[in-house]
């Protein structure tokens, strides 16, 4: 069984590719960076190092392979044989792959191959509709009209989390990546064309928007809020940032937030969303993963977005009756964050310009109105003598306590 993995970064190669070589087949990575592909091109093996603040266990995936993206032919070649593929290049190169896997496809109708199923690995909101618009648009009339039976577009909610890879935690070995020991990948179960493959961790799921809101609304939304309050503190990582009592509280109780509105959307059970919400806080914890704040916080202006997880997580959490106050004390520290990296004033009148241009929200909106709230606060906190994140907690509960209504 032949699987293509189109990216051969830190989900490439520490949990899709690992997956799916584990579970018996010959995987083949295409990625653009020389030096690492035909490192691992000569070596067809590489180390994944699962990492604790009790130690680590070292697993070796052999059997891989890998292509440099560069020869588009011999790229579409590879994905016109391939069984199953999938893609984890990060939502802003899809543009560039999309030609390539295009061709694949081309090459497979003009076979009269079997379906391919696309699994999309990428922090993206209906990605599947987005990466289809990008396919057809280099496909002909004929090819299109066959698009819809012979493609499986199969959004995945990726949970492992892999940092940066540093010197120190390649030992030696730039093929080596660190990861934690979640290895869960849920997909899409309805996208699939023909049958599902058996993949080690692979948990197909339906209905699948409660995964994908699950994993930006919940754990995008509760890492980045804990980058933003713990890059404002002074942390650099994101284990010592929610070792701070104050910013995990905020963290935890945004998420909960966000547990409220989509066990009300979905009927799920609130007590489930609420273990996993533990679960991802004792993940965040991982000291020897050394994640950092900001790594996690980088690109405020992508997430602060109208769908992305701060904003889209406060949306969210109004359209089911849920007041998301600790959802905007977060998006306030983005807030704070963005003005600052683009060399603007912390003042009322940039910060509600931001939220609207940003973030589309109107200068009247009740949302716009505590963002500005707790973003003045920071401003206070920064400029007072001996200030603390603490003083940003007691602000969001006020705000909260006004709406008469209490986190679960």
């Amino acid at each position: 069984m032949k699987m293509v993995m189109y990216g051969c970064g830190n989900i490439g190669r520490g949990f899709v590719g690992v997956l799916f070589a584990l579970s018996g087949y010959d995987v083949t990575f295409i990625d653009a960076a020389d030096e690492l592909v035909e490192r691992l091109h000569r070596e067809r093996k590489y180390p994944v190092r699962v990492v604790s603040d009790t130690g680590f266990e070292d697993i070796e995936i052999t059997g891989v392979d890998a292509l440099n993206g560069k020869d588009a032919e011999a790229a579409a070649n590879l994905i016109a044989d391939a069984d199953i593929m999938a893609t984890a290049v990060g939502v802003k190169a899809l543009k560039f792959i999309a030609p390539v896997i295009a061709s694949g496809l081309s090459k497979r109708l003009a076979r009269g191959a079997k379906p391919l199923n696309i699994i999309i690995c990428e922090n993206l909101m209906d990605a599947n509709v987005i990466l289809a618009g990008m396919l057809r648009e280099h496909l002909t009339k004929i090819e299109n009209e066959q698009f819809d039976n012979v493609v499986g577009l199969v959004e995945a909610s990726i949970g492992r989390m892999v940092p940066v890879q540093t010197p120190e935690m390649q030992a030696g070995n730039p093929l080596r990546v660190c990861v934690e020991h979640y290895g869960y990948l849920p997909v899409d179960r309805d996208a699939f064309k023909g049958g599902i493959p058996e993949v080690k961790g692979m948990v197909p799921f339906s209905p699948f928007n409660f995964y994908l809101k699950r994993k930006l609304y919940v754990h995008n939304m509760g890492h980045a809020i804990c980058a933003y309050l713990g890059g404002f503190s002074g942390y650099e990582y994101i284990w010592a940032a929610v070792g701070n009592p104050d910013i995990r509280l905020i963290a935890h109780n945004a998420m909960l937030e966000s547990a409220q509105a989509l066990s009300f959307r979905y009927g799920v059970g609130i007590g489930e969303i609420i273990n996993h919400i533990d679960d991802l806080l004792l993940r965040f914890s991982n000291a020897a993963l050394r994640d950092t704040c900001k790594r996690v916080g980088a690109d405020p202006v992508r997430k602060l977005s109208p769908s992305d997880r701060l904003i889209g997580a406060a949306s969210f959490c109004l359209e089911q009756g849920i007041f998301p106050a600790y959802i905007a004390a977060g998006a306030a520290g983005a807030l704070y964050q963005e003005l600052r990296e683009s060399g603007k004033e912390q003042t009322a009148a940039n910060a509600a310009a931001s939220l609207e241009s940003i973030a589309g929200l109107k200068a009247d909106s009740k949302l716009t109105e505590n963002i500005l709230k707790i973003h003045g606060i920071f401003c206070d906190v920064r400029n007072a003598s001996g200030g603390s994140i603490a003083a940003i907690r007691r602000a969001t509960e006020l705000l909260r306590a006004a709406e008469n209504r209490d986190v679960v």
